[in-house]
């Protein structure tokens, strides 16, 4: 088995060896989700450079502890009392983690966009944040470097105004877009340098064109490279990331941004989440604010 890392690339593709969009494609309208790859937008007529690059391979296996299991129910029969104490701890946890997650999803939530780019033969579709009150939008640059005229926001109320695209800065696949709207909610920014491993995350975006759409996870890892993807210091993390999350924010159980999510790993070509999804540090990303 091979993983595969690619970027959420809203484009579709004839590309070699790559996933193709499952968001609209030009005037014919929409193509379904299984029927050409993970890809959220729509397709430019050629062959494009390659966004994957193989990460690993091997075999997985799960391996089952049937000597903990069965300490952990003996000690829950012969010590009922502090197993129904311990249940009802874990229950208030599992409790109190959701209510903290559905408010950190509902804070952050206004200031997340959806992104519609014209291009060749089609529309292509991303994710972006808003980060301040004056209309500004982060998102990635593959999002729309290959825009044949303005873009378009939609907004979290669902209203959808132009967009003008400010700056690119294809290095570190960051852009900067610019809405005249009023009513905007600008999101948290926070300390990337401050993200540790085990740290729970949200992240939040338009997979497959669903608009609105929050998942969540953990940190898994620090300071990634994708060589062929030209990125470095990336942090890895299992919430669910999937072609159209690019651009979106990845937040913290605090609220903050803490980073732009921007590529995914698959184990086949088309695959969606394997629970192995790259995000753009924050503290790099603020950088095509100035």
């Amino acid at each position: 088995m091979t993983d595969l890392l690619s970027r959420t690339d809203p484009y579709a593709s004839t590309w070699p060896h790559q996933p193709t969009a499952a968001g609209p494609t030009g005037p014919g309208g929409p193509t379904p989700p299984w029927g050409h790859g993970s890809y959220p937008g729509g397709a430019p007529n050629g062959p494009r450079r390659g966004h994957r690059v193989a990460i690993a391979a091997g075999a997985l296996a799960l391996v089952l502890g049937g000597g903990v299991a069965g300490g952990v129910i003996g000690a829950q029969t012969n010590q009922p009392a502090a197993s129904s104490t311990a249940s009802a701890t874990a229950a208030s946890n599992v409790s109190t983690e959701s209510a903290t997650l559905s408010a950190v999803a509902a804070k952050t939530s206004p200031s997340v966009v959806t992104i519609m780019v014209p291009i060749a033969g089609g529309t292509a579709e991303g994710s972006g944040v808003i980060v301040d009150g004056s209309g500004r939008i982060i998102t990635n640059n593959h999002v729309v470097d290959e825009a044949t005229g303005g873009a378009t926001v939609q907004l979290s109320d669902g209203r959808s105004v132009p967009a003008q695209i400010l700056r690119t800065d294809p290095t570190h696949d960051l852009a900067l877009l610019q809405v005249n709207a009023s009513g905007l909610t600008p999101a948290t920014l926070g300390d990337s340098n401050s993200v540790q491993v085990g740290d729970t995350v949200l992240a939040f975006g338009s997979p497959l064109g669903l608009s609105g759409t929050v998942t969540s996870g953990i940190v898994s890892a620090l300071n990634r490279d994708a060589q062929d993807l030209n990125l470095s210091n990336l942090i890895q993390t299992d919430a669910p990331i999937n072609s159209g999350n690019s651009g979106g924010p990845l937040v913290d159980a605090a609220g903050q941004v803490i980073a732009i999510n921007v590529a995914n790993a698959s184990t086949s070509q088309g695959g969606g989440s394997i629970g192995i999804g790259f995000a753009i540090p924050i503290d790099t990303a603020q950088s095509i604010l100035s």
